[in-house]
């Protein structure tokens, strides 16, 4: 073959191949329109105002200022404290729902389109398998990015509506303005869109490997649920470290005058790990995958 031939392969191939741009508008225009996903941003989306109407029902919320530590003194402090309450809401949910919403965005992006027939299309498309992962890797974060966003949004209208903007204390009993405690709870956004993250990086390594969803689904919920379960047992303190959801309580920590990084640092560097490592899992599997 010529060199100009060669040339001319090498621009067809290059005419052939979509857009990144046009694949994601596609990609995530196929997200938004499916209704499980609707369904669980519409059931997020009531989580922080169905608690914030139970504890305006509790007699004794607790002292809008200084609390425990960790998940309890956000709910002891969330009845009477605007700010408090999309963190704390988001702080429940981090433990199940929020994890839950990652393993089926990232169940859904390789695996439920390989069980649809779908994938091996793409596979056989003039699109890269690296590009391929970096549009279903950017789906899914926009959705998990988009569920903690909605959470955080109502939290904060449901905490204005039921105790207005005279109670914006942090854990330490020191008053925020209000642009500050916004900050704090876009600051705590960001860090569990980034556990989730992580989380749905593990779900794409595993969806790579399978065809069945369910099995993606239940495999990263049982992961979390084992890891918090060795979480509790001190003798396994060596362990911890390398534990995704060690530092999940650490959410706590937004809420403190002033911020200690420590524990907040820790967790964002072990899920860019946990991420890291997923993707690299997820794209070698996809480049040995047969079309």
């Amino acid at each position: 073959m010529t060199p100009t031939s060669v040339s001319g392969v090498e621009q067809r191939a290059g005419r052939l191949r979509a857009p990144l741009v046009r694949l994601l508008r596609a990609e995530l225009r196929w997200i938004f329109r499916r209704p499980r996903n609707l369904v669980v941003l519409g059931l997020l989306a009531v989580v922080p105002v169905i608690v914030g109407i139970a504890l305006t029902l509790v007699d004794s919320p607790g002292p809008p200022g200084r609390g425990g530590d960790g998940n309890g003194a956000l709910l002891a402090t969330a009845g009477a404290n605007a700010m408090v309450l999309p963190i704390g809401a988001m702080a429940m949910t981090l433990s199940l729902l929020l994890p839950l919403s990652a393993a089926m965005a990232g169940a859904d992006a390789i695996a439920g389109e390989q069980a649809h027939g779908t994938l091996r299309g793409m596979l056989l498309a003039p699109v890269s398998r690296g590009r391929l992962l970096f549009v279903k890797a950017v789906g899914v974060a926009v959705l998990t990015l988009t569920a903690v966003l909605v959470m955080a949004l109502t939290g904060v209208l449901t905490g204005l509506a039921i105790n207005g903007t005279d109670s914006l204390l942090t854990l330490s009993g020191t008053t925020l303005s209000f642009p500050g405690a916004l900050l704090r709870v876009l600051l705590a956004a960001g860090w569990v869109a980034l556990q989730l993250w992580a989380v749905a990086a593990v779900a794409l390594a595993i969806s790579a490997t399978t065809e069945h969803p369910m099995l993606v689904v239940a495999s990263v919920l049982g992961g979390v649920v084992v890891f918090s379960v060795l979480n509790l047992l001190d003798a396994l303190d060596w362990l911890h470290p390398f534990l995704l959801n060690s530092s999940w309580t650490a959410i706590a920590d937004v809420l403190r005058d002033p911020i200690p990084a420590d524990a907040l640092g820790e967790g964002a560097l072990r899920a860019a790990c946990y991420l890291v490592i997923g993707l690299c899992l997820a794209y070698a599997r996809l480049a040995t995958k047969d079309g």
